[in-house]
C-alpha cells in the first residue's frame, strides 16, 4: 500500500504504516492528558480529530473512525476488524454515511492498540475527523453492478491515495469531501458533495464542485466534462487549491467549500475561479497523470443459485451479492465477527460499504449467497426498515438529539401495527443540523431539533420531505415544521396506513396526491 505526500511541490509515494506511526505518540500524550483531566474538550477535540478519533458525550469513552477507502472492505480489514472487536470486548460499532466503520465506547488503551493494529493491517484512521481530506467515497457496487456505467472503484481508490498528501500538507479552511458515482443514482452524492466525479456513459467524468449538505445547503456546481479518468488528480489538486484561496479561514461556520459559491459571487463565479486554479495545475509542470489497474476478480459462478429480496445478481455470470443492513447501521459485534469467519473460506468475497449504512458482501456463488444470508438474517426486513441514522446524541458530543433511539421507536410502531414493505420510505434521521444521517436527501427526514409545549422545550425533530439524491432529479428535502419526538412514530404509522390502503406504495401514493402526506403530517405539527 502507498500514500503520496508532497515534497517541493512534487508528489512522492511513502510507504504505510511507519509513516503514521510517529503521530501516534503525540496521540496518546494529548489523550492521557485529556483523560486525565487536563486539557479540556474543546482543545483536545481540535487535537484528536486529526487521528479519527472523538471524546464520545460525557468525556467518560472516545470513538475511533476506521477510514475504508471508497467503502471497500477487503476481507484481510474485515479479518483485522473481527480480531479487534474480540480483542477489546467492542460492543458498538457503526456502519456510517461516509463508508467506514466507527467503534464506539473505547478506553484510550483500547483506542492506541486498535489505531496502531489498523495500520499494518491497512486501515488508516489519520485524517478521519478534524479538517482533513475525509474518506473518499464511491459507488458500493462498483466493478459488479448490472448497470453502471462504468467501474469507477480503481479511480476512487487512487484519488484516496492521493489525499493523504493533503493531511501533511497547508491546512484547508475546513473537511474536503471527495465522492465518485458509477451511475445517475447518485448513490454517493457526487453532484452535490466538495468535489464529485460523476461517470458518463462514454467513461469518462464530469465534475461537480462546491456543493454539500448541512447548514446551508447547495448543489455542486458543474465546473467540467468529459474528463479522462486518467486526469483526475489534477482535479483533485485544483479543488485544493481554490479551497485554500478562497475559502473562510475567520468563520468556522462558513468555512466549507459550499459558501464559496456565495462568497465568489455565484455558481458561475465560482467555476471560473475554479479553473482558474485547474490551469494552474496544467501549466505547472506536474505529472498528475495516472494509470489505475482495474479490480479484477478470477472467481465464476460455479452452477449453484440463491433468490430473495436480499440477493443481487452481478453482472459477473454466476456471481451474486448479498445486502446487510442492521437497522441504524449497527451490527452485532457477534454477528460481525461470525460474519468475517465465515468470509475466510470465500474466496474472492468482500465487503462493500453503503453512504445509507447497508453493507453488501459481493463475489458469491449461489451456495455462499445463502449461507451468508442466514449468518445476517437480522438485516432489516423492509424498505423503511432500512432508514439510515446518524449516531445520535447518546454519543456524539455536538449531537442534539438521540436519532437511534427515535429510530428503534418508530421501527417496533411499524411492526406492531404491520405496516406492509415500502408503504413507508427509507427515511433519514439526523441528531442535529450536521446532516450526518443525511436528512435532507431522504423522502423523509428528520433532523434534531427543540418544540416548545407550555411554554417548555421539548425533545422534537423537523421534519422534511421530498428530497431526492438521483442525478438530474436532486432535490434537497422541504422543511415542514416540528414534530415532538414521542409523536414520530404514530405519524408514521398513519402515514404507513392511509399508504397501503390506497394499495400503492409510498412513492406511487405521494405522487399521486402531493398534499396528503402534508395533510396528514398538519395535525402532528400544530
Amino acid at each position: 500500500m502507498v500514500f503520496y505526500k508532497e515534497k517541493d511541490g512534487q508528489a512522492m509515494k511513502m510507504v504505510a504504516p511507519e509513516a503514521w506511526k510517529e503521530d501516534i505518540a503525540l496521540f496518546k500524550e494529548k489523550t492521557d492528558a485529556f483523560y486525565a483531566g487536563e486539557l479540556d474538550k474543546g482543545a483536545y477535540k481540535a487535537f484528536s480529530g486529526y487521528y479519527g478519533s472523538y471524546a464520545q458525550k460525557g468525556g467518560k469513552a472516545s470513538m475511533l473512525r476506521l477510514r475504508m477507502t471508497a467503502g471497500r472492505v477487503t476481507r484481510e480489514k474485515m479479518e483485522y476488524t473481527a480480531k479487534a472487536l474480540r480483542q477489546y470486548d467492542i460492543k458498538r460499532l457503526h456502519f456510517t454515511t461516509c463508508q467506514t466503520i466507527q467503534l464506539h465506547d473505547l478506553r484510550p488503551d483500547q483506542v492506541y492498540g486498535i489505531m496502531e493494529g489498523a495500520l499494518n493491517a491497512g486501515i488508516v484512521t489519520i485524517g478521519g475527523g478534524g479538517d482533513y481530506p475525509r474518506n473518499v467515497m464511491c459507488s458500493p457496487l462498483s466493478g459488479v453492478e448490472q448497470d453502471e456505467f462504468f467501474d469507477v472503484l480503481p479511480w476512487a481508490q487512487a484519488a484516496g491515495e492521493y489525499l493523504m498528501s493533503f493531511i501533511k500538507a497547508e491546512k484547508m479552511p475546513r473537511k474536503l469531501k471527495v465522492g465518485f458515482s458509477n451511475s445517475p443514482k447518485n448513490l454517493t452524492h457526487a453532484t452535490f458533495r466538495d468535489l464529485g466525479f460523476a461517470a458518463r456513459a462514454d467513461g469518462l467524468f464530469d465534475v461537480y464542485s462546491a456543493g454539500g449538505l448541512g447548514n446551508n445547503p447547495r448543489f455542486g456546481v458543474k465546473v467540467a466534462e468529459a474528463v479522462q479518468p486518467e486526469k483526475i488528480l489534477y482535479y483533485i489538486k485544483a479543488m485544493w487549491l481554490t479551497f485554500c484561496a478562497y475559502g473562510n479561514y475567520e468563520n468556522r461556520g462558513k468555512a466549507r467549500t459550499r459558501y464559496m459559491q456565495d462568497a465568489l459571487g455565484g455558481p458561475e463565479n465560482y467555476a471560473k475561479a475554479y479553473r482558474e486554479k485547474l490551469d494552474e495545475v496544467f501549466c505547472g509542470g506536474e505529472d498528475l497523470t495516472i494509470v489505475a489497474e482495474p479490480i479484477t476478480f478470477d472467481k465464476r459462478g460455479d452452477g449453484s443459485t440463491a433468490q430473495g429480496r436480499r440477493v443481487l445478481k452481478q453482472k459477473q455470470d454466476g456471481l451474486y451479492t448479498v445486502q446487510w443492513h442492521p437497522i441504524g447501521g449497527q451490527p452485532a459485534p457477534e454477528e460481525f465477527c461470525a460474519l468475517s469467519d465465515a468470509l475466510t473460506e470465500m474466496p474472492g468475497v468482500e465487503m462493500r460499504l453503503a453512504p445509507d449504512e447497508t453493507a453488501y458482501i459481493i463475489n458469491l456463488t449461489g451456495n455462499e449467497a445463502r449461507k451468508v444470508l442466514e449468518l445476517t438474517k437480522n438485516s432489516a426486513g423492509t424498505l423503511f426498515e432500512n432508514s439510515v441514522s446518524c449516531i445520535g446524541a447518546r454519543i456524539c458530543q455536538v449531537g442534539l438529539r438521540d436519532s437511534q433511539a427515535l429510530l428503534a421507536a418508530c421501527v417496533e410502531a411499524a411492526r406492531k401495527a404491520d405496516i406492509p414493505d415500502k408503504a413507508l420510505p427509507q427515511i433519514h434521521i439526523s441528531g442535529c443540523p450536521s446532516s450526518c444521517g443525511t436528512h435532507q436527501i431522504g423522502a423523509l427526514g428528520f433532523r434534531g431539533g427543540v418544540k416548545s409545549v407550555d411554554k417548555k422545550p421539548q425533545p422534537a425533530f423537523v421534519l422534511y420531505v421530498n428530497g431526492d439524491e438521483r442525478q438530474g432529479k436532486e432535490s434537497m428535502g422541504r422543511e415542514l415544521g416540528t414534530i415532538l419526538e414521542t409523536e414520530i412514530p404514530a405519524f408514521l404509522v398513519e402515514l404507513g396506513t392511509a399508504v397501503a390502503k390506497s394499495g400503492m406504495d409510498f412513492d406511487a401514493w405521494n405522487a399521486a396526491d402531493p398534499k396528503g402526506l402534508e395533510q396528514i403530517a398538519e395535525r402532528y405539527l400544530a
